[in-house]
Order: structure tokens, then C-alpha cells, then sequence
């Protein structure tokens, strides 16, 4: 199977925004999260955003809803976790696909923050132009409980929403990391230990 990888030298110091979802701490997302934590820690700054531990609202209300197209004003609810993303120079998800897709905590979060102005910004006519042409990279590490056939059947939204809807908005040009373990369910220490390591080579040299 083809990876996405267009990482190269080793970069310089950035600061990394790292949006974690899962709320079992327990879980072998939050292990990953602390590997990916430590990795990025030798070279860059990390800004954990866990949007479990943080009370994140996923639901967008009907008053952001009937502002999504006033900027600036479709901010304002959200405006702390935009600062954060304005101040990133790298953005890195972790996080398990549940039901061939990112949990709903964080699936609000791209809702309710990836707004007009911010992520993107619509021009005339209907097209559309990317916002985050601040950030120099993307990443992603993903769980998945299904095989890669089964995922990529459904069709691997997760993947997607990294390499072609973000990348997109950050510019087709700059790099993009997407790493999964598909087939979760019938996963063994062995299989989740090489994924770890995999990991964290590639955390070490984003």
C-alpha cells in the first residue's frame, strides 16, 4: 500500500499544534499521543490540544450556523482554539476512526473551527481558496478497527480530510504525513508495537 510521506531533511524548530481525541485515557490512542508528544518535543515547540480533557462543545449552535459566512463575527464562540490554530506553524491529529470516520468530538471541532476566513475563504462564483497557507506542514496518525480494504470501501474519510481537504487549504505544495493501523480489532502487541515505532520515526524527523 502507497504511503503519504513527502518529508525530507530534518526540519527547523516550528510550533506544533497536536489535536488529540479520544477520551479513554487508558487507550492506545493516548500512547501514541504520548510517543508523537515526545518525538516532536526534541525539535519542536508542542501545543496539546485534547479536546476531551478541554470540554470541547462539538455541537455548532443555530446562531453559528446562521453566522457561518459573516467573518469576522463566526469566530467569536470559537475564538481561543482559533488562536491556537493561527499560531501553529504545524498541525498534527491523533485519533481513532469509530463508525469509517474521526469521532464527533473532533469532527465538531473541524465544524466549528475550520470556518469562512479561517480555513478557507470563498471567492466569487463559488470558488474556494485555502486559509492556512501559515502552516508548513500536516500530519495525521489514525486508528482504524477495519481492514484497509474495508476502510478504503467506505472511503477513507479520514485520509481524505488530511491529505486532500487540509492539504489543500495548507497548499498542495507543502509536506503531509498520514499513518494508520488498520484492522484494530484483530491487532496483536506485535502489530501495535511496530506501528508505534513507525511512529515515532516519522515524529522524529516531521
Amino acid at each position: 500500500m502507497k504511503r503519504t510521506s513527502q518529508s525530507s531533511a530534518a526540519p527547523a524548530e516550528m510550533r506544533v499544534l497536536l489535536i488529540h481525541a479520544h477520551p479513554v485515557e487508558e487507550s492506545y490512542s493516548r500512547a501514541l499521543r504520548t510517543l508523537m508528544i515526545a518525538e516532536l518535543e526534541r525539535r519542536h515547540t508542542v501545543d496539546l490540544l485534547d479536546l476531551h480533557a478541554e470540554g470541547f462543545n462539538p455541537v455548532m449552535s443555530s446562531a453559528e450556523r446562521l453566522g457561518y459566512h459573516t467573518i469576522p463575527d463566526n469566530i467569536a464562540p470559537v475564538r481561543s482554539y482559533v488562536d491556537r490554530l493561527l499560531a501553529a506553524e504545524a498541525l498534527v491529529f491523533c485519533y481513532p476512526a469509530w463508525s469509517f470516520g474521526p469521532p464527533a468530538i473532533l469532527k465538531g471541532w473541524f465544524d466549528r473551527v475550520l470556518v469562512p476566513g479561517v480555513a478557507f475563504h470563498l471567492l466569487p462564483e463559488g470558488k474556494v481558496t485555502g486559509g492556512l497557507g501559515h502552516l508548513q506542514k500536516l500530519g495525521a496518525v489514525v486508528t482504524f478497527g477495519q481492514t484497509w480494504w474495508r476502510a478504503t470501501l467506505m472511503g477513507n474519510y479520514p485520509r481524505k480530510m488530511v491529505t486532500r481537504y487540509l492539504h489543500k487549504n495548507i497548499g498542495m505544495e507543502k509536506p503531509v504525513v498520514f499513518r494508520a493501523h488498520y484492522n484494530m480489532n484483530a491487532s496483536t502487541p506485535q502489530s501495535r508495537a511496530a506501528f508505534m515505532e513507525e511512529v515515532g520515526r516519522e515524529m522524529a524527523r516531521f
